[in-house]
């Protein structure tokens, strides 16, 4: 059995053919108007442009500041979750992210929480030069550290 599909009637339209001849209903200007920037081959109109005057985005004065391009992002792992690790054992962002636990190796991450933790773990932070002092990458919460402490573990800054 041959199935052959088939449009309604009038569901579709062939485009108009521009710019050929008077008869067409769309010849000389093909439907762009009578000269100026628009009626240019070419053309393409720009975000924000204004036809020369000055845009608004560059007349409103520009003031305060903004502190996106400093912001630093952290993973975040609550301390519960670091049960999965054997007891006794030191985890670096490395084995983190093997549990999935964090997302990215290279960004920081900070461990949250004031949960119970049955094992103990030493903790590895890492630490970067900035200028002449170190300064810490990886953070860890008060309540998380104690949290760490109390149940056996440490926090190795590396």
């Amino acid at each position: 059995m041959e199935i052959k599909l088939k449009n309604a009637p009038g569901a579709t339209k062939e485009r108009k053919r521009l710019g050929r001849g008077q008869a067409s209903g769309l010849g000389t200007t093909a439907g762009k108007g009578n000269k100026g920037q628009k009626a240019r081959k070419g053309y393409s109109r720009k975000a924000g442009f204004e036809g020369g005057q000055m845009p608004l985005y560059r007349r409103i004065p520009k003031r305060g500041f903004s502190n996106f391009p400093f912001k630093k992002e952290y993973q975040e792992v609550n301390v519960d979750l670091l049960s999965c690790f054997e007891n006794g054992s030191t985890i670096s962002n490395l084995d983190l992210y093997e549990e999935g636990l964090i997302q990215n190796i290279d960004k920081p991450f900070k461990i949250l929480g004031k949960l119970t933790l049955n094992k103990s773990i030493n903790i590895q932070l890492r630490t970067i030069m900035n200028g002449k002092k170190k300064v810490q990458y990886d953070k860890c919460t008060k309540g998380a550290k104690e949290t760490i402490e109390k149940a056996g573990g440490k926090l190795v800054i590396q």
